[in-house]
């Protein structure tokens, strides 16, 4: 081989080590979208996304509030999102969704995890629903008696790769997508998603808003291993009184036994204020432009 190409090929080799050896190395959640943050040039939204980046992989949680916002702070952060493996949706509100309309235009073929849901990600209607009653005239019976093909709801985003998820699943080696159900008003029977990543000192928690409860979550996390690492993300503990507040932080805590925690989004600032009091130098600042380290 001449010595010219003979040191392009190991230049080429080198550089794909390095690429893969610091692809291997990534073991952090960037925070995307949010409300708070350091000075920077990412904008403030309400609303919230992350970046999980764990040995080879890199999955995209959620998508922000705004499309048009989601694509600036994606920008200036200089996130490709055109490598991803997955993504995951934790729930149907417009604060966690709207950025996929931008995701789709770069990468329309993603795998997408989204919860069971009666609208949106194209999930699956009750047949029930279509129940025959004999002697109805046939124009007066739905699809004149034969039944659709599928009986799914349409989505906003009907060429999406959604795969619905009704049970816990490992999409990849180490990685959990969690569902659970809330019991709550005003989101009452809503599933939402969560992300759980086997780290060497327990699972490390990605959550949407936790309308479940965060403690519901984890408590399901800890089933996969009790060791739990951190949570990231919204607690949901907006317009909560301060003696709950206090009550999840604790619980946390002594029960569940978490050793960080990183929340964000609808946490409040009480409750920012709170986690802060009680896990001192085990609570990390989240934010938008904020990077979580994972062991």
């Amino acid at each position: 081989m001449p010595l010219a190409l003979l040191k392009l090929a190991l230049l080429v080799a080198v550089t794909c080590a390095a690429s893969a050896s610091q692809a291997q190395s990534e073991k952090r959640v960037t925070i995307l979208y949010d409300a708070f943050g350091p000075p920077s040039n990412l904008q403030l939204d309400w609303g919230f996304s992350a970046l999980v980046e764990y040995g080879d992989k890199r999955i995209l949680f959620d998508t922000g509030n705004n499309a048009k916002i989601f694509e600036h702070n994606i920008k200036e952060l200089g996130v490709d999102l055109k490598r991803l493996d997955a993504v995951i949706i934790s729930h149907r509100h417009g604060d966690h969704t709207s950025g996929l309309s931008y995701l789709l235009q770069l990468n329309p073929a993603v795998k997408i995890y989204a919860p069971v849901e009666a609208a949106q990600f194209k999930g699956p209607l009750p047949l029930s629903f279509l129940k025959h009653e004999p002697g109805l005239p046939p124009a007066m019976s739905y699809y004149r008696g034969q039944g659709p093909e599928q009986f799914v709801t349409g989505s906003p985003w009907p060429d999406a790769n959604f795969e619905i998820v009704r049970n816990q699943t490992e999409i990849f080696a180490g990685f959990f997508v969690l569902t659970t159900v809330s019991e709550k008003p005003g989101t009452r029977d809503m599933n939402e998603l969560s992300l759980a990543v086997r780290t060497p000192e327990g699972l490390a928690v990605i959550v949407g808003c936790s309308h479940p409860g965060i403690e519901k979550i984890l408590a399901a996390a800890a089933k996969i291993d009790p060791n739990l690492y951190t949570a990231t993300g919204g607690f949901h503990l907006v317009v909560t009184a301060p003696e709950e507040i206090e009550r999840v932080a604790a619980l946390l805590d002594e029960t569940l036994k978490i050793k960080r925690v990183a929340p964000g989004h609808c946490t409040s600032e009480l409750g920012f204020q709170v986690f802060m009091s009680r896990f001192k130098d085990r609570f990390d600042q989240a934010g938008v432009g904020r990077t979580i380290a994972l062991p």
